[in-house]
């Protein structure tokens, strides 16, 4: 089974600059993430997409291949669905076509090999067409968010309130992760996105998903604590 996993790096990035090879826990911040694809069991194929030399330089020089991400994907504004659907294309074009693609974003370090193959192996284990990785938040109660236009907005039936003493009546809430999203093939081309029509949940423990200098800190206090733990 070809299992290929995409690791986006684009240069630009306006509140932490440089991030993706920013130097954390001995190396570049990519390097932790690409490290991890290679020693997956079950993933066969790791790229990164970047326009950025720079980064490129690195990736290679850690094992992944690139693939060179045009102008208009590596925007501020671009999102993410478009650049794995550029690679894909790319590769097809040298005739490979995999069976599964992994995204596997740079700014989740601390996701290793074990979880991406426990994903996995759920996924192929399963009839859902996709998986994501997320954590328990808690269970449900009436949820509301406040809309762009000053309206509250109920994301649940607020007339349905199940009382703490019926947990059983009350559902589980997860929050994804960004650690990884993995899709058959068939379900990628159809939605056109790295999420089918039945996706499955991969519980995880809490991590750090890198956006913020501080972020960069608590991860790499985390990956340090992994690194001593298996010392």
């Amino acid at each position: 089974m070809n299992i290929l996993g995409i690791i986006p790096a684009r240069g630009g990035s306006k509140r932490t600059p440089r991030k993706n090879i920013k130097m954390i826990a001995g190396k570049p911040l990519i390097a932790h993430t690409i490290e991890a694809g290679l020693k997956s069991k079950l993933v066969n194929r790791v790229v990164v997409s970047t326009e950025d030399a720079e980064i490129a330089q690195i990736a290679l020089s850690f094992g992944a291949e690139v693939v060179k991400r045009p102008h208009e994907l590596a925007v501020d504004t671009a999102k993410t669905a478009p650049v794995v659907r550029h690679v894909v294309e790319q590769l097809e074009l040298q005739g490979y076509v995999p069976d599964i693609v992994v995204l596997l974003q740079p700014t989740c370090p601390a996701r290793d090999e074990k979880i991406i193959d426990a994903a996995l192996t759920q996924l192929l284990n399963s009839d859902k067409d996709s998986i994501l990785g997320a954590i328990k938040i808690g269970k449900s109660m009436p949820k509301w968010k406040k809309g762009f236009d000053g309206k509250n907005i109920a994301l649940y039936d607020y007339h349905f309130r199940p009382r703490t003493q019926e947990p059983h009546l009350m559902e589980d809430l997860y929050a994804e992760t960004g650690a990884f999203y993995a899709i058959r093939i068939d379900a990628f081309k159809k939605t056109g996105d790295f999420l089918g029509e039945d996706v499955d949940i991969f519980e995880m423990k809490p991590s750090v998903d890198i956006d913020t200098p501080e972020d960069f800190a608590r991860a790499e206090q985390l990956l340090l604590e992994k690194a001593g733990t298996k010392a």
